[in-house]
This record gives structure tokens, sequence and C-alpha cells, in this order.
């Protein structure tokens, strides 16, 4: 559950880019994932990084780091504050559900094993 003082901010089109929250006399902006984008700002420019930011982000392949310490390259298939579900990407073609693929259930905000699939040490 989001704390009360979370104020989503959306795009001209009605989607969710994320959230603004008081940090002290200013602002912070948490994308989609809860993950800070710009902190300590005021609120304009918090509405300016979320919508810089956007979404199309969510659609690139994602790096996750299994408790081996291999990495396993996913798409995001659904994301809400209640969770973020991951399956394997067989370059490309993500996994079908019970094929035997790599289904996770990840908590959010989304953990630090959860990487853009370039920053995973991946390229």
């Amino acid at each position: 559950m989001l704390p009360a003082d979370w104020v989503e901010h959306r795009r001209d089109d009605r989607e969710l880019v994320g959230w603004i929250h008081p940090s002290g006399d200013l602002y912070t902006a948490v994308d989609v994932l809860g993950r800070t984008v710009a902190a300590d700002v005021e609120w304009l420019d918090a509405e300016e990084a979320l919508e810089q930011h956007g979404l199309a982000w969510l659609a690139e392949p994602w790096g996750l780091v299994l408790d081996d310490g291999r990495v396993q390259r996913v798409r995001i298939s659904q994301l809400s504050p209640a969770g973020i579900t991951v399956v394997e990407d067989d370059w490309g073609a993500a996994a079908a559900v019970g094929a035997g693929m790599l289904e996770r259930s990840l908590p959010w905000p989304a953990p630090a094993q959860l990487q853009p699939w370039g920053d995973a040490g991946n390229d």
C-alpha cells in the first residue's frame, strides 16, 4: 500500500508514470517500479522528471540476478504496487507461463536484483 502523501502523476493520456511525494520542503519523484527518479526538487521539476523518464523503458529486456549470481534475461509481465511479475525472455520471445520457463514474483518497490539488461553486466 502506498503512503497517503504520495500523489499519482499521469501523462496527458492518463497513463500512470509514477508518484510524487513530499521530501522536507521539496519533493521526490518515484517511477512505477518504486525507484527514485528525482529527489529534493520543486514540484514542477518532479513532474518533468517523471514525464521525461516515461514508460517505454519497461518494455525493454531486464536482468534478474538469481541467488547463484547468474543473470536471467526477463521481461516485466505485470507491475503494480502489489508486486511485480517477470517471465523468462528467450531473446525477444517472452516465455509462455507454464512452459517450464521462469516466472517469478518480486516485491514492490523493485529489488536491486532487477536491473535493465545492460546494467546487469550484459550487453
